[in-house]
């Protein structure tokens, strides 16, 4: 059976109607969760095991039957988990029923049918009693209900209500506790990711500053945690300004609360500076004592580097105090932790702890449009001085007297830098509502009201009289759009250049006057693990969760690529970037597909987990930006973590998941540099060469690449071969 599915095209900007199996929404919930990763996460999962085993030691040693609720059971491998420890019965929680469906059949496969019972139900409409899902409370319960905020998935919620309806009173709960953490910070890298900071200029009149609207100075920002892979931020990005400040703690084996509260902290400020950024992470602990501990905590507050765990479905939280304030080194202050049933946000108060625990704040909410328009990146993005510098060094070798100047981007500067740099008129088109009034705040701060002119509309609607009835010299644009996930989904703004065509003079300049689309065989030190197979999990066989995984990827994902931050996830090159499409932007589209075919030839040791794709967009014949790889492979020493051997095969199999320390890579090894403000297209190959093991002749990766003009797609296939077979 076939179902439609509108979706705006983000590369075309049409609104599309779309014939899909009706298993596809399940399909991409599936081949995009997050379960390959947690099975592979041997920390958590052994954490876990240790904890079940002792609370039901705790249990029989009372002398009661083990009875286990287990809350988000997934793959049910908690479940068995505690029956083999010895659990009299397990009851599992699966709301999401494909997946309960697969809990059904794992556990079937493992034996454990006569002792676990998967439910397929929120647990909030889990009943007890004689008719009841649970015949009885449970004395035992095992949840895995956590985000990388802790509470972002419900867990209060959850456990609120388990504790009033499906549990005894002093059960046993694994995990017994979780405790938040905070340490605060000066960065101004990291300060970058949440304001708008003042942009210079330099003009032949001397230097302009573009400075943010006092709306945006006032901002508390956007409500929603940023989370990071910390561990990838260097220590010289931020100074430390307060030892690290245990906040709050659940215990979950006792009634919990989803009721907003704050905890407040007092400490000492270790130094002078500016306070912007709260980094935040948890601990849980399995056992009653402690001794059984899983930290999220980043590389330098790990008391044993040893215990490093690389994991992406807990990672560590960056919280932007609504403003920045002066701490001073000796002078005692407060940080509190605001938290609802689904957040937490942070506040600095200068009176006493006593006093600060009665005080609660409402969640911050954005009134300055920018967060709502600019994601964390974006911010960044705009706030990179050198970046904004290679664009107004291209302005200046293309704007001549008397240009009129249209800029298509969303909420972009280039029009502000157009007219500082000599345009004699200057549109810009803003096809949002955010993004209008954001506009014309900043113009208004700086006094541009008169001297920009914004259309707000799709720039494919513009007509003659949107432009005054003038030729357009120069379109401009970054270009960047919101509804950009993709690296090439920016390519709408070809879409524009071919719809505003008989609106540019002869001869008209497009800036950028073309893009490329490059690519390159990787090495992941970690983000592989995220597309791999787990097979056997603590002993028990999830081949049935392998198998589905891989089912869903076949339906569709296996031929696409996905999104990913990758100066967040640190790899090698094994093939040298290679350009794979062009696109002349100073030509309106072409009718037909623009396909290409070639080979990337394997040029260092390593495992090929996949391709990286990006974009660059060439400003000027002399000028190109990059979203992807910023600098030439660096063949220099750098911070490797060399994961465990692997088995030599095509399949690509799963090698024990415990991180090793970081090691220093040998020279020659093509440590990647990539653009801290774009994300990046992964695509995962489904088969694997090692070129560690001896082979015959050199290896090489096949791709055939299409670029469809109706639809704006760009459909991909990666072969890895033997070039000698």
């Amino acid at each position: 059976m076939k179902v439609f599915c509108g979706r705006a095209n983000p590369t075309t900007g049409s609104l599309e109607w779309l014939e899909e199996d009706e298993h596809y929404d399940y399909h991409q919930e599936i081949a995009r969760s997050s379960y390959a990763d947690m099975l592979h996460d041997k920390d958590r999962n052994i954490k876990y095991y240790q904890g079940i085993r002792a609370a039901v030691n705790r249990v029989k040693d009372r002398g009661q039957k083990a009875l286990v609720l287990d809350i988000g059971t997934g793959t049910g491998l908690l479940s068995m988990m505690a029956v083999t420890a010895g659990a009299d019965f397990c009851y599992a929680i699966e709301v999401f029923k494909p997946m309960a469906d697969a809990a059904v059949k794992i556990v079937e496969k493992n034996g454990f049918s006569d002792k676990i019972k998967v439910i397929n139900k929120h647990s909030t409409e889990v009943t007890v009693g004689p008719d009841g899902d649970l015949p009885c409370r449970a004395n035992i319960l095992v949840t895995e209900l956590f985000d990388t905020e802790l509470i972002g998935e419900g867990a209060l919620p959850s456990y609120e209500h388990a504790h009033r309806h499906l549990v005894q009173e002093h059960c046993e709960a694994v995990p017994h506790k979780a405790t938040v953490y905070a340490q605060l910070v000066e960065s101004r890298r990291m300060w970058s990711w949440n304001k708008l900071f003042p942009v210079r200029v330099q003009t032949s009149l001397g230097e302009q500053v573009i400075v943010p609207p006092s709306e945006l100075e006032r901002c508390p920002g956007a409500p929603s945690v940023y989370d990071i892979q910390l561990n990838q931020v260097s220590t010289a990005d931020f100074n430390v300004l307060s030892d690290v400040l245990p906040m709050f703690s659940v215990d979950f084996s006792k009634q919990v609360s989803s009721s907003a509260a704050c905890h407040s902290r007092q400490f000492v400020p270790l130094a002078s500076g500016q306070a912007q950024v709260v980094l935040s992470w948890w601990d849980i602990e399995m056992d009653p004592e402690g001794k059984i501990r899983c930290t999220m905590a980043p590389f330098w507050a790990q008391t044993d580097p040893q215990e490093l765990q690389w994991r992406d479905h807990w990672m560590q939280c960056v919280y932007f105090l609504p403003q920045e304030e002066p701490v001073v080194q000796g002078s005692p202050r407060c940080l509190v932790a605001h938290h609802d049933d689904y957040c937490v946000w942070y506040s600095l108060q200068t009176t006493s702890a006593d006093e600060n625990a009665k005080v609660y704040q409402v969640r911050p909410v954005c009134d300055c449009q920018a967060h709502l328009l600019w994601n964390r990146p974006r911010f960044g993005e705009i706030n990179d001085q050198d970046r904004t510098d290679q664009y107004a060094q291209a302005l200046r070798t293309v704007l001549m007297p008397g240009t009129i100047c249209l800029c298509v981007s969303d909420g972009s500067l280039l029009s502000v830098l157009a007219h500082y740099l000599g345009a004699e008129q200057v549109f810009t088109v803003e096809s949002s509502v955010a993004s209008y009034r954001l506009m014309k705040r900043i113009f208004k701060a700086n006094h541009l009201e008169d001297k920009i002119s914004i259309i707000k509309k799709r720039p494919e609607l513009l007509t003659s009289a949107d432009l005054e009835g003038k030729k357009v010299s120069l379109l401009l644009g970054e270009p960047f759009f919101t509804t950009s996930l993709l690296p090439w989904h920016n390519l709408y703004f070809w879409y524009v250049r071919t719809s505003v065509d008989q609106y540019l003079e002869p001869g008209a300049v497009v800036m950028p006057q073309a893009a490329s689309l490059h690519a390159m065989v990787v090495e992941f030190r970690d983000l592989w693990r995220i597309r791999s197979p787990c097979g056997d999990c603590e002993g028990f066989d999830v081949h049935i969760m392998d198998d589905m995984i891989k089912h869903s990827l076949d339906f569709r994902e296996s031929r696409e690529a996905e999104p990913h931050p990758l100066w967040e996830y640190p790899c090698r090159s094994l093939s040298e970037p290679q350009e794979i499409l062009t696109f002349d932007f100073q030509q309106p589209i072409p009718q037909q597909p623009v396909h290409a075919e070639g080979s990337m030839e394997l040029r260092r040791p390593g495992k090929s987990h996949g391709a990286v794709l990006w974009m660059e967009y060439h400003l000027t014949p002399d000028s190109t930006v990059s979203t992807g790889l910023m600098n030439p492979l660096e063949d220099k020493v750098a911070l490797w973590a060399p994961g465990p051997e692997y088995v030599p095969t095509l399949e690509l199999l799963v090698p024990p998941c415990a991180l090793s320390i970081p090691v220093l890579c040998p020279s020659g090894q093509g440590y990647c540099s990539w653009n801290p403000h774009c994300k990046q297209a992964v695509y995962f190959f489904s088969t694997t060469l090692d070129p560690r093991v001896p082979l015959d002749g050199p290896q090489s990766v096949s791709y055939a690449v299409e670029f469809h003009p109706l639809t704006g797609d760009i459909t991909m296939e990666f072969r890895l071969a033997d070039t000698l077979n």
